[in-house]
């Protein structure tokens, strides 16, 4: 609690006589005063929660996926500090998302086969051992004493790892758009699928004739707008490619490497979250009261009536809250789920009502 103190004007009336001494009038008086109220500030540390399954009745305690965020408040509404947390459950214990840590090993010796793709889906063959709580924007690189590399990434558009076999001799002024990714032999090889909630979930890979790494889809561009391989393009070569994922050449041939990993885009789970962290520090909780602009039709429109977004989705709508253009909160992950626990933040910190809580799709 915090006491302000304020001016307070109030009339009161005042009897007067006349000169005459026989007439009483009253006079009206502003008397100012200054009290002391007590009013409550906006000052603490407030939690908030969303999680997978509650559109279907799941609790949070149930939940083996959850969101959390943690908003510090000043005094005047400000958001001093801001944590986001992706929470999931697994063999009876919590980890998060945004554990990048990652064991990587490769075998040149393999030949990648391409997976089974679509309702029939099967692991396909890959010369990378990849041991981590998340594949998201993943990508490993190696090179042999004898000059042979591989390289893998990890799509964000189909969540599929394509590698590729680069043989000793390997022409790596061969540009980008001349190396496919449908599974054909000398080109990226799409042999694990990492997730099944991809956005593109190809039946077949001949759905892919004619693309490269950086155009399956037209949101990859996200893989070159930030990140290590920040301003490739489908026109570069292979040799700036492994550059950018850390080989050395000399005179066209790349120099023996062992296996290293990155995290290309906004670096993953860890790098979004601190995106949207960092887009909230500074804000004042009376002007953001949740990451997605609900006016948005595309989106208002796929809300039903319980609050619920994705749920319930009418033509023309859409059940996914995400703006790869520029990103919503700098982010480029799909923003409902994280906008709901930002918004009960702020019920525990009594900005807004629970009611008023749009609950996103985990």
């Amino acid at each position: 609690m915090k006491k302000l103190l304020l001016l307070v004007s109030a009339f009161t009336l005042v009897a007067a006589l006349t000169a005459c001494g026989t007439e009483t009038i009253e006079v009206p008086v502003e008397v100012e005063k200054i009290v002391e109220v007590e009013v409550e500030s906006l000052a603490g540390t407030y939690v908030g929660y969303s999680w997978k399954g509650e559109s279907k009745g799941t609790t949070l305690e149930e939940a083996s996926q959850k969101i959390q965020t943690i908003l510090t408040i000043n005094e005047e509404g400000v958001i001093t500090d801001a944590s986001m947390l992706f929470f999931k459950l697994s063999q009876g214990s919590w980890y998060t998302r945004q554990d990048s840590t990652a064991r990587v090993s490769a075998d040149l010796s393999v030949n990648p086969v391409a997976a089974t793709p679509g309702s029939e889906y099967s692991k396909g063959t890959s010369m990378f051992t990849v041991d981590t709580h998340d594949m998201m924007s993943l990508y490993a690189v190696t090179v042999d004493e004898d000059g042979s590399a591989a390289f893998m990434i990890v799509e964000p558009v189909t969540r599929y790892l394509y590698e590729i076999k680069l043989p000793a001799g390997y022409d790596f002024s061969t540009v980008v758009a001349d190396v496919t990714v449908d599974g054909t032999e000398g080109g990226f090889i799409p042999t694990v699928r990492t997730s099944g909630s991809g956005l593109m979930k190809p039946a077949s890979w001949t759905e892919l004739e004619g693309n490269n790494i950086f155009n399956i889809s037209y949101f990859d561009h996200v893989m070159v707008d930030a990140g290590p391989f920040e301003g490739l393009s489908q026109n570069s070569t292979m040799q700036e490619l492994l550059e950018a994922a850390g080989v050395t050449f000399n005179a066209g041939t790349p120099e023996a490497k062992d296996v290293t990993f990155g995290r290309h885009s906004l670096g993953g789970w860890q790098g979004n979250y601190e995106t949207i962290e960092n887009f909230l520090i500074g804000k004042n909780v009376s002007e953001i009261t949740s990451l997605v602009d609900w006016s948005t039709d595309k989106w208002a429109n796929a809300v039903n009536e319980d609050n619920f977004f994705g749920v319930d989705v009418p033509t023309g709508a859409t059940k996914t809250a995400q703006d790869s253009n520029d990103g919503i909160a700098g982010a480029t992950v799909r923003m409902s789920r994280e906008s709901t626990s930002f918004q009960r933040a702020l019920v525990e910190a009594g900005i807004i009502s629970e009611e008023d809580v749009i609950k996103g799709r985990f």
